[in-house]
C-alpha cells in the first residue's frame, strides 16, 4: 500500500456520497464534483503562484492555450470556453502579455478580432512545471476523496491512478 493509499484510507468518506439524504443522486453527484474541484483549485492556487507567478485564472488561460495550435485562439473563444467576461479576460491577457507568456495579434480581415497564443517562454515554463502541477492535483484528489470516489475518478481519468502521462 502506498503512502497516498494509506492517507486516503484514513479519510472519512464524503457525506455527500451516501444515498440516504434529501438530495437526488444528480444533485449529490454535482455537489461532490464541486467539493472536489474546490479542493483541487485551493491546492493548485498556491502551487501555481509559487511556481509560475500567475493567478489561478491566468493559469487556466495558459492551460487552455497550451492545448491549442501554436496560432492560439481568438479572445472571444477563450472567454466562451472559460466562461469568463470579456472585460476580465482582457485584463488577465494583458497581465500574461506583460509577463511574456502570451502574445496578441489582430485577426486579418477583422478589425475587432484579437488572436492570443502562448509564447515559447510560456511553453517552456509549462513543460518545466507540469509534473509538479499534476502531482499537486493528484494529491488534492487523494485528500478530498474516499477510496470509492477515487476509483471512480480514476476510471474516468486513468493517469491519476498511476501518475503517468
Amino acid at each position: 500500500m502506498s503512502a497516498s493509499d494509506a492517507h486516503t484510507a484514513d479519510q472519512p468518506s464524503c457525506p455527500l456520497a451516501h444515498g440516504d439524504g434529501l438530495l437526488p443522486d444528480e444533485l449529490r453527484a454535482w455537489m461532490l464534483l464541486l467539493a472536489t474541484t474546490g479542493a483541487v483549485e485551493q491546492r493548485l492556487r498556491s502551487v501555481v503562484k509559487e511556481t509560475l507567478d500567475v493567478s489561478h485564472d491566468e493559469f487556466l488561460i495558459l492551460c487552455l492555450l497550451a492545448e491549442q495550435p501554436r496560432t492560439g485562439l481568438r479572445m472571444t473563444q477563450v472567454a466562451d470556453l472559460l466562461g469568463r467576461p470579456k472585460t476580465r479576460l482582457t485584463y488577465q491577457i494583458a497581465c500574461l502579455q506583460r509577463a511574456g507568456l502570451v502574445s496578441r495579434r489582430s485577426v486579418c480581415g477583422d478589425k475587432r478580432g484579437v488572436q492570443v497564443a502562448l509564447t515559447d517562454k510560456a511553453r517552456e515554463l509549462l513543460r518545466e512545471t507540469s509534473a509538479l502541477l499534476a502531482g499537486a492535483v493528484r494529491r488534492a484528489l487523494a485528500d478530498s476523496m474516499g477510496p470509492e470516489q477515487r476509483a471512480a475518478m480514476c476510471s474516468l481519468v486513468p493517469d491519476l491512478e498511476t501518475g503517468t502521462h
